[in-house]
């Protein structure tokens, strides 16, 4: 007898009862299969292999069309019916939760609209565990996007919100959160009233109604400062007052949510909420939440981190609270799941991604040990967010220059992660070490050791834009300012083939990451300006092709550095960029040099008239022909139309440039 039972309760036997004619047995199978997938990921997936899901929801079908019958035929509905509805629902819901494949399960079995029938019900009960299902579904991103901007269904939105059923009102938000993207749809839920009745929920609606709403509100505000102006004006009772009292709320999910809120106003609308009691506040309400067990203490860190995020004043504010030895404090705890462990990398990367002091206070509480131990965590999120937070880290100039970042705990295990099947992990990989390999000191050497060099020009090829231009950025910092061995190992891997192709890539990204590596090149002394003439010149050929049709000014610049760079060189080499500058000109209208100098970006037109510079400098025997030259294409009578050029370099640059042709004049006057 004992194993017959333990039998009735496995899948497969739970699906054959669910195919029953009985409706007692159809109903016990449904709460069983409810009951056993209830929080298990691995139990949901063994019965949507089975086909449960499909055999849920056609149960769900067909009891909806008999309580459509017994109403046609003015009969009441069964209890058993309405019971099985309920549960039908419930275990629809239950296989969604927190759950993509369920939820597709879910909808490729047809059970939304079902569902959605669910809440028109005369039966309460079944109108309750409908709508629970649904905003279980809602939860997931697979669900199709509502759309407000049709009638109907903004009427059937406002009918759900003011449902006195807390689940149905509780729905309606949570469509919102969903659905409201566009500034065009916040705008059509404002125009509806849709605030003022999310405002009212805040105030005088349940726990679950007021959850919904801060995240509805957050959802209509986001980006949105017009809207927050309104509500934050007269339009709206009490504007921000009854989000801020909820800061003081007994509950933490609603201290959380209502911080959330006020967060994407705040980033909405920088000059509200400006007391700095109320950030000071939000700074350590959030640092609080993190000692929550749960999901609140998950998710405070990433809502910390939008706080204060490229926010110079709020880190200040967040280092006086002690953030940083908090967030250290729970990282040092150990065994954290994967979802707080990666908020509190994250979290510490927006800690010092902006101040000196927050690196320091990171250091010296040697931080640093336990966030290269995250390198090689199991969840590729943790590995990412381990790599962002190296990455602000490292940007520290007084530590680089004291190569402090260049030893094997930091660099073999970003190493490693060059190859982590992870395309995000491979990016934010390649970033922290584009900081680390800047190193000021002579230890690059460990970065080749370990084969880091030769990895990066591997990647350089890779099939992911992100990847290539991000391993281009690595070595171009890894050959900035680095000696004429180091630079002759990184061109040797590299080959002017290779560089060539990668000039001329078709993502933007990558041609600017792969000029500023030439430019970084070709830097410094004579030899390393002979790079861009291996193999028949082809580097120097494939940046005049791309200055000729730059797509965008960073690609100038890079592109104009790299001549400069080889223009500073011998007659031999200033004649070879003025090949690519003109190239058998014959109208002066043609040159992109004058576009260049007509550009409303500073930094091009300043690249564009050192190289000016460097090509008519007096001590070169060629000078006044390049002078003839660039006259002709009509460069110096741009020149002097940017008499009055707002940026200061440019004007410094010039004056060096007149300072050389009245050297000319009076040369060959005398």
């Amino acid at each position: 007898m004992p194993s017959a039972t333990v039998n009735n309760h496995r899948p497969s036997e739970l699906l054959s009862r669910l195919a029953s004619a009985e409706p007692e047995v159809k109903l016990r199978a449904l709460r069983e299969v409810k009951n056993q997938i209830i929080g298990n990921r691995t139990k949901k997936l063994s019965f949507i292999k089975l086909g449960a899901v499909p055999a849920v929801a056609g149960i769900l079908a067909d009891s909806a069309d008999d309580v459509i019958d017994y109403n046609n035929n003015n009969c009441n509905v069964n209890n058993n019916i309405n019971n099985i509805l309920v549960q039908s629902a419930a275990a629809l819901g239950s296989f969604a939760c927190g759950f993509d494949a369920g939820v597709q399960a879910v909808l490729d079995a047809g059970a939304f609209p079902n569902l959605l029938r669910l809440l028109s019900n005369s039966n309460q009960k079944v109108v309750d565990a409908g709508a629970r299902a649904l905003r279980m579904i809602y939860q997931s991103k697979l669900v199709p996007k509502y759309d407000f901007l049709q009638q109907k269904n903004m009427e059937f939105l406002i009918s759900l919100l003011n449902s006195e059923n807390e689940n149905v009102s509780g729905l309606g938000a949570s469509i919102i959160t969903h659905s409201c993207e566009t500034s065009l749809e916040q705008k059509v839920l404002f125009d509806a009233g849709i605030l003022r009745r999310l405002n009212s929920l805040l105030e005088g609606g349940s726990l679950s109604q007021r959850y919904s709403s801060l995240e509805s509100l957050a959802s209509i505000f986001k980006n949105n400062s017009e809207l927050v102006s309104k509500f934050a004006g007269a339009e709206i009772e009490r504007p921000l007052g009854s989000i801020i009292d909820l800061l003081k709320d007994r509950y933490p999910r609603t201290r959380l949510l209502a911080c959330m809120c006020l967060i994407v106003i705040r980033n909405t609308s920088p000059h509200l909420l400006q007391d700095i009691g109320v950030k000071s506040k939000l700074i350590h309400i959030l640092l609080e939440l993190l000692d929550d067990p749960g999901q609140v203490g998950d998710e405070a860190s990433f809502a910390f981190s939008s706080l204060i995020a490229q926010k110079e004043d709020l880190q200040k504010l967040a280092l006086e609270a002690n953030a940083i030895d908090k967030l250290h404090h729970h990282l040092q705890k150990g065994s954290l799941r994967p979802r707080r462990y990666e908020g509190i990398l994250l979290a510490l990367a927006d800690m010092c991604s902006k101040l000196e002091s927050c690196r320091s206070k990171f250091l010296s509480l040697q931080v640093l040990n336990l966030v290269t131990d995250a390198l090689t965590d199991d969840s590729a999120d943790v590995r990412t967010a381990a790599c962002i937070c190296l990455k602000s880290v490292t940007r520290s100039i007084k530590n680089l220059s004291a190569g402090y970042f260049m030893n094997e705990m930091v660099v073999v295990p970003l190493v490693q992660l060059f190859l982590d099947p992870s395309t995000s992990v491979q990016v934010a990989a390649l970033g922290a070490i584009s900081n680390v390999v800047v190193d000021f000191t002579t230890h690059k050497c460990i970065f080749v050791q370990c084969g880091g060099m030769k990895q990066l020009v591997q990647l350089a090829t890779s099939m992911e834009s992100a990847v290539r231009s991000n391993a281009l950025w690595a070595l171009k910092n890894f050959v900035f300012l680095a000696d004429n061995r180091l630079k002759e190992g990184v061109f040797s891997e590299l080959t002017a083939s290779l560089l060539s192709s990668l000039i001329c890539d078709p993502e933007p990204s990558v041609q600017e990451q792969a000029l500023a590596l030439v430019r970084n090149l070709v830097d410094g002394c004579m030899n390393s300006v002979e790079f861009m003439f291996a193999e028949d010149g082809l580097i120097l050929g494939a940046i005049g092709r791309q200055l000729q049709n730059a797509s965008k000014a960073e690609i100038g610049i890079q592109g104009m550095y790299a001549l400069c760079n080889v223009a500073s060189g011998n007659e031999f080499h200033k004649e070879a960029v003025m090949h690519q500058l003109f190239p058998q000109m014959v109208d002066k209208n043609e040159s992109f040099m004058i576009n260049f100098l007509q550009s409303n970006d500073s930094q091009l037109r300043t690249a564009t008239v050192w190289t000016i510079v460097n090509l008519t400098c007096p001590s070169s025997p060629g000078a006044f022909g390049r002078l003839v030259k660039l006259r002709n294409a009509g460069i110096v009578s741009q020149i002097k139309h940017m008499v009055n050029d707002p940026c200061v370099d440019v004007k410094v640059i010039k004056f060096i440039f007149w300072s050389f042709v009245f050297s000319f004049f009076f040369h060959f006057s005398g």
